[in-house]
């Protein structure tokens, strides 16, 4: 048994949906049980099982880790987060979880000069001293957090602090896949991989394809780190902890420049999805001219 933890989250739900194309037995956990799970439904063979489990609640992670023997972790960013990872993995060991696929973050490192990044190396170490079984991924920026831009990209612009550095996107569903492979192929579980898509794209390359998917001009709007964080902060009410994230990962991509890499096609022997093409199946979501205005989109 394969319990998934953010089973609605969009790493966790591109993995449910990957394990059960394979027809693996799969325990989905969420804080929300009462509500649906996308991709969960009696006519899966075998069938998901849906559990509450809140990382804030160790009893109800006994309870979700009893009799399985692996566990997807994946957590949202927060100041918390190495706590409860943590907290995680020391239930699983107790409870008999025997490999972990943990989803981390590109430069996890201990003097990274992103926080949230030095937080995922302290939890990988953490993961090491357990003496788990355990595969680390390291996917660069999800292709579906694009999304998020949908609002502003209606108004015409991309803020960034950038310039024209690239970034590495990867889509989820491929680090599903990925992850899949992890699960259920001996010769894939253990390892660290860094995940990425195709190609890197910086903002002002992907405001033209945008322009040429909408019909509509976009243009990239620079500023500088301290005019991102303020503007994330003032405008589009970022917690502070989520801003620094932002502008701290936007200038890594300056200082350290983004490189496609090939594991997508090694662990999986197909290339990853484009950009170009999550775009265009999201087309409607970037052409809405009737997106709800956003301050962040104040330069």
């Amino acid at each position: 048994m394969i319990v998934v933890m953010g089973a609605t989250g969009a790493t966790g739900n591109a993995l449910l949906h990957s394990l059960l194309a394979l027809g693996t037995p799969v325990r989905a956990l969420t804080r929300t049980p009462h509500r649906p799970i996308p991709g969960t439904n009696a006519a899966h063979q075998p069938p998901v099982e849906v559990q509450y489990a809140d990382a804030t609640d160790p009893r109800s992670l006994h309870t979700a880790f009893r009799g399985a023997g692996q566990l997807f972790l994946a957590m949202a960013n927060s100041p918390a987060q190495v706590e409860l990872e943590t907290r995680v993995i020391d239930i699983a060991a107790h409870t008999g979880i025997r490999h972990i696929v943990k989803i981390s973050a590109p430069a996890a490192e201990p003097d990274s000069p992103v926080a949230v990044s030095r937080g995922h190396h302290a939890i990988e170490e953490h993961l090491r001293a357990s003496g788990l079984a355990h595969t680390v991924l390291r996917p660069y920026a999800f292709t579906q957090n694009l999304l998020r831009m949908a609002p502003t990209v209606a108004q015409g612009v991309i803020l960034g602090t950038t310039g024209d550095a690239p970034f590495n996107y990867v889509d989820c569903r491929d680090i599903g896949d990925v992850a899949a492979a992890a699960f259920t192929r001996p010769d894939i579980a253990g390892g660290t991989y860094t995940l990425t898509g195709p190609e890197a794209v910086s903002y002002p390359a992907l405001a033209s394809r945008l322009t040429a998917l909408t019909g509509r001009p976009i243009r990239y709007v620079h500023l500088t780190p301290e005019e991102l964080r303020d503007n994330l902060v003032q405008h589009a009410h970022m917690p502070t902890w989520l801003a620094d994230h932002v502008t701290e990962i936007q200038q890594l991509a300056v200082t350290r420049p983004e490189t496609p890499t090939t594991t997508v096609t090694d662990v999986l022997g197909r290339p990853p999805r484009t950009l170009d093409a999550f775009l265009h199946e999201h087309h409607a979501d970037f052409r809405r001219q009737d997106a709800a205005p956003s301050p962040a989109t104040r330069p």
